[in-house]
């Protein structure tokens, strides 16, 4: 793995036991513990997850008002109404209206924070810079790491480093001290779970993240546990659940479009894609991302073509996401379906070596979501 990457966490991860494994071009750690145990920790206390592979840019070069309707032009969402000190989850969309990436943006005052995806990032800024310069500025953040703590416990933790941490709501972000780092940070995460992102400089991030793993309720958590997380909280991966054959509505992503972007707002379209996004959220998707209960022991994984019937018939979906939920006791996964056939309670059968094996079509998420509103 000399050829990859490594985050300014990664001797610490080699210290603490991690077992490292290629990830979106990084060195990262998937389990430490092992993964079952490392997903009830989040679940019930609070884990410590690295999260510096993904990209950190700034959008600067003007007043709130410039910078926001320039970005405006690359995403589905109302930026200019986002308040100082608030974040956002965003779409970059292609010209037929395809996900090209997920991502998070936040008003930062004189500037917008956007956190991008690890695999997509070196896209993501190109197409930032293809489109938003020279008029605005895209820097891509390259001297400092991001952690996320995510769990119950997370609150307490943070708060005894800074007591306003436990002021923020869901989608704050402030700047705080934290055991003497200058700290960005968001009331988020990719879990489920309440919790927050952790943008710190690189040469400090070792000391914060130390420091957190010395409380009681804290344990390193690999990358295992945060698939796992996010599956149960029917959160999408991208590039298996969304990408450029995807768009929003199908994905079940049309509460992230607001209302000042869809037909009839006060900004209406105005973003690549436009045409064929409105279009779908007047007319309803064809086929639809759903949650899939196998009703057996045996999990179902990404890839599982999916049938209407036991017997006959060509493919009318397939898995995306799959895998064992430990908060859930059993299998769960995600995949699409005709939208005729997406109904909570509607049986449909995956095919696990060449047998055809019934899932139940359930209401995501499959564990319902922690976030302090």
């Amino acid at each position: 793995m000399t050829d990859l990457l490594r985050t300014p966490l990664h001797d610490l991860h080699v210290e603490m036991g991690g077992k490292m494994v290629p990830f979106a071009g990084h060195e990262m750690p998937v389990q430490f513990a092992g993964i079952m145990a490392e997903h009830q920790q989040t679940r019930e206390k609070a884990g410590l997850f690295d999260v510096s592979h993904m990209g950190q840019v700034i959008v600067s070069g003007g007043d709130w008002d410039r910078i926001a309707a320039g970005f405006e032009g690359l995403v589905p969402m109302d930026v200019l109404g986002l308040s100082k000190g608030r974040q956002r989850y965003g779409l970059f969309l292609d010209e037929s209206g395809g996900i090209l990436d997920d991502l998070m943006f936040a008003n930062r005052g004189d500037h917008l924070f956007v956190v991008v995806n690890a695999a997509c990032k070196d896209a993501d800024i190109a197409h930032m810079k293809a489109t938003l310069e020279p008029d605005l500025t895209v820097a891509p953040v390259t001297d400092r790491a991001l952690m996320a703590l995510q769990g119950p416990a997370a609150e307490a933790v943070l708060a005894e480093l800074n007591p306003a941490a436990a002021e923020m709501l869901f989608m704050d972000v402030a700047t705080l001290d934290l055991a003497g780092i200058e700290a960005w940070v968001s009331r988020s995460g990719y879990t489920g779970e309440d919790g927050y992102e952790i943008s710190v400089p690189a040469a400090q991030a070792e000391t914060l993240a130390r420091k957190l793993l010395a409380h009681d309720d804290v344990a390193p958590i690999g990358l295992g546990a945060r698939d796992s997380l996010r599956l149960e909280a029917g959160l999408c991966l991208y590039g298996h659940d969304i990408d450029t054959d995807t768009l929003p509505a199908e994905a079940g992503l049309s509460w992230a479009i607001q209302k000042a972007r869809k037909a009839g707002g006060a900004r209406e379209g105005g973003f690549p894609g436009a045409e064929a996004v409105l279009a779908q959220l007047a007319e309803g998707p064809a086929s639809k991302r759903v949650g899939l209960r196998p009703q057996g022991r045996a999990p179902m994984r990404e890839g599982v073509e999916l049938f209407a019937a036991e017997t006959g018939g060509a493919a009318i979906g397939r898995i995306t996401s799959g895998g064992f939920g430990p908060t859930v006791g059993g299998p769960v996964a995600m995949g699409y379906v005709p939208a005729e056939l997406g109904a909570p309670g509607t049986v449909v059968h995956g095919e696990l070596r060449g047998k055809r094996l019934p899932l139940e079509v359930t209401k995501l998420p499959f564990v319902a979501a922690n976030f302090k509103r």
